[in-house]
């Protein structure tokens, strides 16, 4: 993983490790995107020498996760309803089911 920032005054492109923090004009990349980059003419785009590692995960985000998996296979938990298919006359139409030729 990498972390891709614009600077925007200076026409660059700065592509290195991957950020601990968000910053504005900043983008979170895979390895092969960040070393696939292109800039647009005129811009200068600056690259990390080496690899591209992931960084360990912190306990805040391990916990996220543990919770959010938790929640979700509680027992009891309603469902939502599905949404009623509207008709031909329905509003939001501009998708249909055809049928299948045989």
């Amino acid at each position: 993983m990498a972390t891709l920032t614009y600077a925007y005054s200076d026409s660059t492109a700065v592509v290195g490790p991957l950020a601990t923090a968000s910053e504005p004009h900043s983008y979170d990349l895979c390895e092969a995107h960040a070393l696939r980059l292109t800039v647009p003419k005129g811009w200068e785009v600056v690259r990390h020498e080496g690899a591209f590692a992931a960084p360990d995960p912190s306990a805040d985000e391990l916990t996220a996760l543990a919770e959010a998996v938790r929640e979700a296979g509680r027992p009891g938990k309603p469902t939502p309803p599905a949404p009623e298919p509207e008709g031909p006359s329905g509003r939001r139409g501009h998708l249909r089911v055809l049928p299948g030729r045989a």
